[in-house]
């Protein structure tokens, strides 16, 4: 089956210039060596950022959030892609600081592919968990819109994907009551079938690793419409590429730390 596109989706964490380092030309290198037709930066935060990306990746298009919140998203399409961008306020779950969700919907030989790029809150806390749940709920609900558009007897090709920042909830005082991660995502899960969608496979569990003796972390998704297909690596349809597939130790500590603690996840639509 033929290749529709390719996507990227990476957070860069605090993406700025450092001024005493390279750390911008760096993690634009490595994003342009995956060779993406669609790529997400999140957590874009300095101008410095837009003039490496414009002579480091010269054939792509450029689009990104705007709002009070410091922290963008970033969306770059390939020239010669036909595509469309919105900003979605109403995924900040009526929180002006969170992040609004980037829209865009991608048209190959005549097929419309809306992917909702998003960041949804993190912590711990109840209210963390409350506003991720609602946002990714939202997500889930707008498979229902998108349809609407649609000709009668077909369903929109229709992905999100993101840094979910899935880990649970430790509830004070009452530590019996605390929701691990795992049950989180059973929710996830089971609300994506709900929608005839799914959770994609990973060829790495774990996304996030702070360093040292911290817990790596499997914070980042992609959730697509479950006739849609999706290019094989190995046993799974979306590659995480970075810090995973390095060696525990030194090495992989030093690709965090030049990088990001978010690995890249890579996957490939094949068309409809």
């Amino acid at each position: 089956m033929a290749k529709a596109f390719s996507v990227a989706s990476w957070n860069v964490e605090h993406f700025r210039s450092q001024k005493v380092d390279s750390r911008v030309e760096d993690v634009i290198g490595f994003l342009g060596e995956q060779s993406p037709d669609v790529f997400a930066l999140y957590e874009v935060e300095g101008r410095e950022v837009f003039d490496a990306l414009t002579s480091v990746l010269p054939k792509y298009t450029f689009h990104i959030t705007e709002g009070s919140q410091v922290q963008q998203i970033l969306v770059g399409v390939r020239q010669g892609l036909t595509a469309f961008f919105t900003q979605k306020t109403e995924f900040r779950s009526g929180v002006s600081l969170l992040r609004p969700g980037a829209l865009l919907t991608v048209q190959v030989a005549g097929e419309n592919y809306p992917l909702l790029f998003l960041h949804t809150k993190s912590g711990m806390e109840p209210r963390g968990l409350g506003l991720r749940d609602d946002m990714l709920i939202r997500a889930l609900d707008f498979a229902k819109v998108l349809d609407r558009g649609t000709p009668p007897g077909k369903r929109a090709n229709y992905i999100f994907l993101g840094d979910f920042n899935i880990m649970g909830m430790e509830y004070r005082y009452v530590r019996e009551s605390d929701l691990p991660a795992a049950k989180e995502l059973l929710k996830l899960e089971r609300g994506a079938r709900s929608k005839k969608m799914r959770v994609l496979d990973k060829d790495a569990e774990f996304t996030w690793w702070g360093g040292g003796s911290i817990d790596p972390s499997s914070l980042d998704f992609v959730v697509a419409r479950d006739h849609l297909t999706f290019k094989r690596f190995g046993e799974s349809e979306v590659s995480v590429r970075g810090w995973p597939s390095l060696p525990p130790g030194d090495e992989r500590l030093a690709w965090v730390r030049r990088y990001s603690d978010h690995a890249l996840l890579y996957f490939e639509v094949q068309r409809v």
